[in-house]
C-alpha cells in the first residue's frame, strides 16, 4: 500500500556557488514532482523584470534635432552613438531617482564610456567605445539617467522627458541572464523528487545573490495581497522557514566542518560537538579554549562566517533557547 501524505515535502537544501565574475549557481532541493517549475519560472521572471538598475532615458546634443542627424567632426552618426550609449552601465552614486549629467568633448580623441564617469555617476563598462572625434570635432551633450526596473521603450518615455530631448530605450535590468534547469534527485528510494539549478549572471551593478534575494522579496510582497483575505501570515511563514534553516546549520557536527586536525582536536577536548555551540560562545569565549592558537581561531571564525554566523550575527532569544535545548538533547 502506498504511503499517504498529508502535506507536500518541504525542501531542505540550498547551495550557492560562485562560477565566475558576477556569475553564480543557486540550487535548491528536494521538491515534490512539479513543484520545482512552479517556483523556478516566476522567480526567473522576477529576476529579469524586477531587479533595480539605472539607464539613460534621454539626451540633448548641441546642434542635433533628431536621432538621424550627424555632428561635424564625429565619425559615427548620431544613431550609432545612441545605440552605444544605451549599452553604458551607469550607477547613480547618491541613490537618486534621476539625475542629469553634462559633458563636453573637443578635438581629436576617442570617447569611451569611462569618460562619462564623474562625481554624480559611476560607469562599470569603462572600455566601451562611444564615439571618435577628429581635430575639428566638438561634442556637447547632457544625459538624463533614471532608476527603474525592466525595459521601457522610448515611445513610453517621450511624454516624461523634455520636449527638445531625444528619448532613449531604457534597459534598466542589471540581470543579463537568469536561466534554470530541473534535475531529478533521489529521496528515500523515490527518484521523482526534483532539484532546481539557477544560473544567474549580472552586469556588476548587483550581485547574482542579491538579484535572487530581491526576486524572493518581490514574490513575497506580491503574495501578501492574499494574507488578509485568507488569514495567513505569509511573513511569519517565511520567517519560520528561515529560522528552521538557520537552526539546521547550527546543528552541523564539528567533524563535518572540514576543520584542521589541530582545531578539531581542540574542539573535541573542550567537549564542543556542534557549530551552534561556537555561535553561542562568541569570539571572546572561543579565544579562551585551551590550546587554541591564533591560526586555529582564525580558521574557526572564517568557518562561522562562511555559514552566515560572522561577528555581526546575533541569535534572537527564541532561537537561542531552541538551540540550547536541541544541543542538550543531542548530547544527552
Amino acid at each position: 500500500m502506498g504511503k499517504i501524505k498529508t502535506a507536500p515535502f518541504t525542501p531542505t537544501e540550498v547551495d550557492i556557488k560562485e562560477i565566475g565574475p558576477n556569475k553564480a549557481q543557486i540550487m535548491a532541493w528536494p521538491f515534490e514532482s512539479g513543484y520545482a517549475i512552479t517556483l523556478a519560472h516566476p522567480l526567473r521572471r522576477l529576476m529579469l523584470g524586477s531587479s533595480i538598475g539605472y539607464a539613460p532615458i534621454s539626451i540633448k546634443i548641441d546642434g542635433v534635432r533628431h536621432e538621424f542627424d550627424s555632428v561635424r567632426g564625429m565619425k559615427e552618426d548620431i544613431a550609432v552613438f545612441l545605440l552605444k550609449l544605451k549599452k553604458v552601465r551607469f550607477k547613480i552614486k547618491n541613490d537618486l531617482e534621476r539625475t542629469v549629467v553634462s559633458y563636453s568633448f573637443k578635438g581629436e580623441q576617442t570617447i569611451k564610456a569611462g569618460d562619462l564617469e564623474n562625481e554624480e555617476v559611476e560607469v562599470l563598462n569603462k572600455e566601451l567605445t562611444l564615439a571618435t572625434l577628429n581635430s575639428d570635432g566638438e561634442l556637447n551633450f547632457s544625459i538624463e539617467i533614471a532608476k527603474g526596473i525592466g525595459y521601457v521603450p522610448s515611445e513610453e518615455l517621450r511624454e516624461s522627458v523634455e520636449s527638445d530631448a531625444i528619448a532613449l530605450d531604457a534597459f534598466f535590468s542589471p540581470v543579463l541572464k537568469a536561466n534554470y534547469k530541473i534535475e531529478n534527485v533521489l529521496v528515500e528510494d523515490n527518484p521523482n523528487f526534483e532539484k532546481i539549478i539557477f544560473e544567474i549572471e549580472t552586469d556588476g551593478r548587483i550581485t547574482p545573490r542579491d538579484a535572487f534575494a530581491n526576486a524572493l522579496e518581490t514574490m513575497n510582497k506580491q503574495m501578501q495581497v492574499f494574507s488578509g483575505v485568507f488569514d495567513i501570515d505569509l511573513e511569519a511563514t517565511r520567517t519560520k522557514g528561515k529560522s528552521e534553516s538557520i537552526l539546521k546549520n547550527l546543528l552541523i557536527p564539528i567533524d563535518m566542518l572540514g576543520l584542521s586536525t589541530r582545531s578539531s582536536n581542540s574542539m573535541e577536548k573542550a567537549g564542543i560537538k556542534y557549530l551552534g555551540e561556537l555561535v553561542l560562545m562568541g569570539e571572546n569565549e572561543i579565544k579562551n579554549i585551551k590550546n587554541l592558537g591564533k591560526k586555529s581561531l582564525d580558521e574557526i571564525m572564517s568557518t562561522l562566517e562562511s555559514y552566515g554566523f560572522g561577528r555581526d550575527f546575533t541569535l534572537d532569544s527564541k532561537l537561542r533557547a531552541e538551540l540550547i535545548e536541541k544541543i542538550k538533547q543531542l548530547k544527552s
